[in-house]
């Protein structure tokens, strides 16, 4: 039998791109609620989230210590989004590590550092190394390398530095800067 025949297609799957389009959202709308970006010696909301498939991640992370994401407030991406919305602001303020969500939405209390792939974890077509931009620091490099993982769909970050917010997928990303955040609504955008 051909196991791919009842894989899920978790990274076109519509209820799975509706919770990354709402990380997302969620982390455009840190980065556009946080206005000090430009003062010397302040560090902004940072934030760094993985949508993983499978039911462990213990092959490929460590935990962060006492770094978590308080679940007694926010258990899940599905509920509701000011809760989301206030625990990610004070997460990205306060803790270090990536934020684990599955895709069911169902976020895990302990953040964690995920290790650097190794050329046997990845699928055939992924063991090239990925091309890192000037910009990315070691939160997107690492975001960038675990979403070439197959049981990772998506990764996202916050930067805490430029309040860029990047999409990463498969070892592809898409990032928009601050001043492209929200297009026509953000106060801050540029033409």
């Amino acid at each position: 039998m051909d196991e791919s025949a009842l894989r899920i297609a978790y990274e076109t799957h519509d209820e799975v791109r509706a919770l990354i389009d709402r990380l997302h959202d969620t982390l455009e709308s840190i980065s556009l609620s946080f206005d000090r970006w430009d003062e010397q010696y302040i560090k902004g909301p940072g934030l760094y989230v993985a949508v993983v498939t499978g039911p462990s991640i213990a092959s490929f992370a460590d935990p962060m210590g006492r770094n978590r994401w308080p679940t007694d407030r926010c258990r899940s991406i599905r509920r509701n989004g000011e809760s989301l919305f206030e625990t990610a602001r004070e997460v990205a303020l306060s803790r270090d590590g990536a934020v684990v969500v599955g895709v069911d939405g169902v976020i895990q209390p302990q953040m964690v550092r995920f290790t650097d792939p190794r050329p046997e974890d990845l699928e055939e077509s992924e063991s090239a190394a990925p091309e890192y931009e000037d910009w990315m620091g070691s939160r997107h490099m690492s975001a960038l390398d675990t979403s070439r993982r197959p049981s990772v769909v998506s990764t996202l970050t916050l930067s805490e530095e430029t309040g860029r917010v990047t999409r990463f997928e498969g070892g592809a990303f898409e990032t928009t800067t601050r001043s492209a955040l929200g297009g026509e609504w953000n106060p801050h955008a540029t033409a």
